[in-house]
């Protein structure tokens, strides 16, 4: 559900305010740790200095580093644990240490796009550790919701998906044989408001996981040899040290990694990196624009009364409040005849970010307004009289606040090889599952190049670190073949480098 490639070498940090020295210090190696590294590993940082703080009389170095004051001429410079003070913003790290033989890469973010470059760099024969804050398990925008103990069953987030590459239908029909993934043979349509349904054809045949979206997730990895998971974990804080990056959550280690792939967005992936020391990766990250969308799930005691075609998905037109309803009864358990009946409803685009609030602490008032909106955008939709719907006996919303990109810079993957880091996601090519399996796809790739070309110049492996920003079309849940942009979703702004 819901190319070309770009390169370029970072020569020097730009500011925006007037040009600043960058001048580069090593870390000694008699004050950094040595463990599993020997004794030649070096790291490199350039620092951008603050005209706002910068004392006119100061010298640019500040005069003295971890161990003293260093002399005209002097070969070290001093720790990053040492230089974060407020006369410094955002610097590059460079490592300069050989790589590993053996390299561990650290995946934060087990949606698609992580899951699936965690499984393509074991192919490549390369250990990874994924990092994912799921309490009920994998997968990200993957979710399912289980309510025990009847059970009721809601696909929450990405509700179905196509395919269209040959590498993306390889893994698919992998689960296929597995039967984990099956083809949703469901009638799907657009539902104007009012009632009136219109078939969509089922060509590109679209599939949905078997037992809920949440189970594939679980289960791409199951087979795994050299892939860690550690769940549920929130990682706060990258450090660059001893040639690697050291992972914490919340002040305790959480491993020491030769490299690191950011696989989630929004303000979590922003703060992690606003202080990581990769301004170009935390740069391209920020200008990602994401929609807010209401997932509401709602059970009813019996069907509801769809005058037209006995749908199983709908893409919702002309109702301001709502944008797609599906039936997760009869979408996963076809056979099923009873009650109850689970629904999803997602709202518009447009409604998500007019009752955008923190999605940690919805506020009572503001969930009865979107939750009554979104049941009147049913009946509108439907056709139904004002109040003639019947109540759901559960029901539960969420806030998805960083729903869908709405710009991308058109690329698989981004890659610094300086800092030894990478982000993978759909938004890099668009928003649908296969956007976001080629993304982890890619990037594992390119990773596995690097490797294998024992950290080549770094010239030779950027990528995306220039690239431009487009606005990005689609429905207000993703994009889908054949099926055009909502309406009244408002154009996005160019964002350029």
């Amino acid at each position: 559900m819901i190319s070309s490639l770009g390169f370029g070498y970072p020569v020097e940090l730009i500011s925006k305010r007037r040009p600043f020295s960058i001048k580069p210090t090593i870390l000694r190696p008699d004050r950094i740790s040595h463990s599993g590294r020997g004794r030649n590993t070096y790291i490199s940082i350039f620092m951008e200095e603050r005209e706002s703080t910068r004392k006119p009389n100061a010298s640019r170095n500040g005069g003295r580093g971890a161990g003293g004051r260093i002399g005209k001429g002097a070969p070290y410079g001093t720790s990053r644990r040492s230089i974060l003070k407020k006369s410094f913003s955002q610097e590059q790290v460079v490592f300069t240490a050989p790589l590993s033989d053996e390299p561990h890469v650290a995946i934060i973010g087990a949606g698609m796009a992580g899951l699936i470059c965690a499984l393509t760099l074991e192919k490549r024969g390369i250990q990874s550790t994924v990092f994912d804050t799921g309490i009920h398990g994998l997968g990200g925008r993957m979710g399912t919701r289980v309510i025990e103990p009847q059970p009721l069953i809601f696909d929450h987030a990405a509700q179905f998906f196509t395919v269209s590459d040959p590498r993306f239908k390889e893994l698919v029909d992998d689960w296929i044989g597995k039967g984990l993934v099956r083809e949703w043979n469901g009638l799907i349509g657009t539902l104007e408001a009012g009632g009136h349904f219109d078939p969509i054809p089922s060509s590109p045949p679209r599939y949905i996981a078997s037992n809920g979206m949440r189970r594939l997730a679980d289960s791409i990895l199951s087979e795994r040899h050299m892939i860690n998971v550690l769940n549920p974990c929130w990682i706060s804080k990258l450090e660059p040290f001893n040639g690697m990056w050291d992972l914490f959550e919340n002040g305790k280690p959480r491993g020491r990694f030769d490299t690191i792939v950011i696989a989630h967005n929004g303000k979590c992936a922003n703060r992690l990196l606003s202080l990581s020391g990769l301004p170009l990766i935390a740069r391209q990250m920020k200008r990602l624009e994401l929609s807010s969308i209401w997932a509401l799930l709602a059970a009813f005691e019996d069907p509801l009364p769809i005058q037209e075609a006995p749908f199983e998905g709908a893409f919702v037109k002309g109702v301001d409040t709502l944008s797609w309803m599906a039936n997760n009864t009869r979408k996963l358990f076809p056979a099923q005849k009873h009650g109850p009946h689970c629904w999803t409803f997602f709202s518009t685009a447009a409604f998500g970010k007019r009752n955008k609030v923190p999605q940690e602490n919805v506020p009572n008032v503001t969930a009865e307004k979107v939750r009554e909106g979104m049941l009147g955008g049913v009946e509108i939709a439907l056709g139904l009289l004002e109040g003639s719907l019947q109540r759901p006996f559960y029901s539960r919303l969420q806030l998805w606040g960083a729903a869908l990109p709405t710009n991308s810079p058109g690329i698989p993957c981004i890659f610094d090889p300086q800092g030894r880091a990478g982000i993978c996601g759909d938004w890099l090519l668009g928003s649908s599952l296969e956007a976001a399996a080629l993304s982890g796809m890619a990037l594992a790739h390119h990773i596995a190049d690097y490797v294998v070309s024992g950290g080549a110049p770094p010239d030779e492996f950027a990528i995306g670190l220039h690239s431009e920003f487009r606005p990005i079309d689609g429905h207000d849940i993703g994009q889908f073949p054949g099926l055009e942009s909502q309406e009244h979703v408002a154009p996005v702004s160019q964002t350029s480098i």
